[in-house]
C-alpha cells in the first residue's frame, strides 16, 4: 500500500509548454571547432589548470584539478589543442568575464584510456566519492553543487532515504523527462551506486504525473532489477515548485526540512536524475562529466528538442543547430522562465548547469516599469517557503539586511512565484538575490577582518610572550650571576680567613 503524500504551502499551477521539445529523441550537437571551458562551472572554488597552452589533449582528459574541498575536476570534452587560457564572457547575468580554457578541436574526438569499475561493491564509499569527484560530477538540476559532498553524510549521520528528483516542474524544461524516457537503465545504474555509497535504507524515485512516458520507462527498468527491492517510484502531482528540494521532500515524505537546515538533518539525501546517470557513466564506463542534455525550445525555435551537448559549445552553435530564428542581440533565457536568467550575447559556452535555453518566449522580453507595491499579499499566499516576500522586499530595498534576515531571507528558494503573481510587476526575486549577495559579501569581509584581527592579536600575544620570556631569562641570568658572585665571594672570604689563621 502506497503511503499518503504530503504537500507544501503556496505554489502555482503553470502551463507546461513541454510538448514542443519532447516530440523527437535526444540528438547530439555537432562538435564545435572551439570549446570554451570556464574553470568554474559549479558552486565552490574554480578548478586549477594542469595543462599548458599549446598542449594536445584527449577527450575525457583532466585539464584542471579541484582546488579546495568544495571543488571538482574539469575535463576536455573532445580531443584537440589548448590554444588559450584567458578571460572570456560566461553565461552569467552580470555579463562579466571569467578565466576559461579554450580548446581547438581536431575533429577526431579521441578518448583517453578509460578505466571502468566492474563491481562497485568492491569499492569503499570513500573510493566511490573520489571517483565521482575526479569525474567532475555536480548536481545537474541547475544548482551545480559538487555531488561527492552530498554523497558523504559523515559518520554521525544516518541516511534513511535517497530521493531522486524527477519532477522537473518548471515550464518548457524537459531534459530530465527525455533522459528518463531514453536512458532509464543508466539512471538506475547510478542510483544503485549512490544507495550503496550512502548506505541508504530506501530509495524513492519521484516523478511528476505529467510525464507518463518517463514513468513507464522507469517502471519497466526497475521491474527488470528485482534485486532493487528497497527502491520505489512515487508519482507526485504537477505543481510548481515541486522540484525544489525542500518542497519535494515535503510532498514525498511529509517531513519538513528545518529552517536553515539540510535534508540530511532529517535523514534524507536528494539528487537529480541526471546526476545519477552521470555517476553510473563514471563508474561503469570510466567517463567523466563532459556533456549534458540541454532543452532548446521557444516560439523562435523551429527544431525544438533536447540535445546532448559538449560543455564549452558556444550557445550560438546550439541555437543554429536547432534552427532558431533569432534577431542579433535578441535576449534569451538560460534556464526556465521562472528561475532562469536573461542573457543577450550568444558567444557564451554551455556549462554543467545549463539545462535549458528559451528563445522567443514572453519572459525573455524586458519588463515594463514596475508599479508601487499595493500590499495585496498575493506574494505571501503563493510562497512555497511560507515567507513574507513583501516584508523582505521592503527591507532589501532599504538595505536593512539584518531585518531581511530576520524574515528568513535565506529560506527563499528564488522560485519566482511571488514575481509571477505580483500585480505591480515588482522584480521581488531580484531584490532578494541582491540582499543575499550583499549579506554574503559582508560576511566574507567580516571573516577576513576577523582573521586579520586574530592574526594581529596572535602576533601581539606572541611578541608579549617572547618579551616576558626574554625578561625572565635575563632575570634568571642576573640571579645566576649574583648567586655565582656571592658564592665566589664566600669562597674567597673563607680562603682569606683560613690564611689569616695559619699566619
Amino acid at each position: 500500500m502506497s503511503k499518503p503524500l504530503g504537500s507544501f504551502p503556496g505554489g502555482l499551477k503553470l502551463p507546461g509548454h513541454k510538448a514542443q521539445s519532447t516530440q523527437t529523441p535526444i540528438r547530439k550537437t555537432p562538435i564545435s571547432n572551439k570549446l570554451i571551458m570556464p574553470l568554474q562551472q559549479h558552486i565552490g572554488a574554480a578548478a586549477v589548470p594542469i595543462v599548458e597552452i599549446g598542449e594536445k589533449v584527449l577527450k575525457g582528459q583532466r585539464i584542471a584539478k579541484a582546488d579546495g574541498h568544495v571543488s571538482v575536476c574539469l575535463h576536455a570534452p573532445s580531443s584537440g589543442t589548448v590554444i588559450a587560457i584567458k578571460n572570456h564572457p560566461i553565461p552569467h547575468p552580470s555579463g562579466l568575464d571569467a578565466l576559461c580554457m579554450i580548446i581547438e578541436t581536431d575533429g577526431e574526438d579521441r578518448w583517453i584510456e578509460r578505466e571502468a569499475v566492474a563491481d562497485f561493491k568492491s569499492l569503499s564509499a570513500h573510493d566511490i566519492r573520489q571517483i565521482v569527484r575526479d569525474a567532475g560530477i555536480v548536481g545537474l538540476g541547475g544548482a551545480g553543487f559538487p555531488s561527492f559532498i552530498k554523497m558523504n553524510p559523515g559518520v554521525r549521520n544516518k541516511v534513511e532515504t535517497l530521493l531522486l528528483n524527477g519532477s522537473e516542474c518548471e515550464p518548457y524544461i524537459s531534459c530530465d523527462d527525455m533522459l528518463m524516457r531514453e536512458r532509464a537503465d543508466g539512471i538506475l545504474d547510478g542510483v544503485e551506486i549512490m544507495q550503496y555509497g550512502l548506505e541508504a535504507e530506501e530509495v524513492i524515485l519521484a516523478i511528476e504525473d505529467n510525464k507518463p512516458r518517463a514513468l513507464s520507462a522507469m517502471e519497466l527498468a526497475l521491474a527488470s532489477r528485482p534485486h532493487m527491492t528497497s527502491t520505489r517510484i512515487v508519482i507526485v502531482p504537477t505543481r510548481y515548485p515541486t522540484g525544489g528540494e525542500k518542497q519535494l521532500i515535503q510532498v514525498v515524505t511529509t517531513k519538513e526540512v528545518p529552517s536553515n537546515g539540510l535534508p540530511l538533518d532529517i535523514g534524507i539525501v536528494c539528487h537529480n536524475m541526471g546526476t545519477a546517470y552521470a555517476v553510473g557513466r563514471a563508474l561503469y564506463h570510466g567517463e567523466p562529466l563532459i556533456s549534458r542534455i540541454v532543452t532548446v525550445t521557444g516560439k523562435s525555435v523551429e527544431h525544438a528538442g533536447n540535445f546532448e551537448t559538449l560543455f564549452g559549445t558556444p550557445i550560438a552553435e546550439l541555437l543554429a543547430f536547432a534552427k532558431t530564428k533569432r534577431q542579433q542581440d535578441e535576449a534569451f533565457i538560460l534556464g526556465g522562465p521562472m528561475m532562469g536568467v536573461n542573457l543577450s550575447g550568444d558567444n557564451l559556452p554551455i556549462t554543467k548547469t545549463a539545462n535549458c535555453i528559451l528563445v522567443g518566449v514572453h519572459d525573455s522580453a524586458p519588463e515594463a516599469e514596475p508599479l508601487p507595491c499595493i500590499r495585496c499579499g498575493d506574494c505571501a499566499s503563493v510562497c512555497p517557503a511560507s515567507l513574507l516576500p513583501q516584508q523582505i522586499y521592503w527591507h532589501s530595498r532599504a538595505k536593512d539586511f539584518e531585518q531581511a534576515e530576520n524574515y528568513n531571507l535565506f529560506d527563499c528558494i528564488e522560485c519566482g512565484c511571488c514575481d509571477y503573481v505580483c500585480p505591480s510587476k515588482i522584480p521581488l526575486v531580484s531584490y532578494f538575490r541582491f540582499a543575499k549577495t550583499e549579506i554574503m559579501t559582508k560576511q566574507r569581509e567580516q571573516q577576513k577582518s576577523d582573521l586579520a584581527r586574530d592574526r594581529f592579536e596572535t602576533r601581539l600575544a606572541r611578541q608579549e610572550r617572547e618579551q616576558k620570556e626574554k625578561e625572565e631569562r635575563q632575570r634568571q641570568r642576573k640571579a645566576a650571576l649574583a648567586a655565582s658572585k656571592a658564592k665566589k665571594d664566600k669562597e674567597d672570604a673563607a680562603t682569606t680567613e683560613t690564611a689569616d689563621k695559619e699566619n
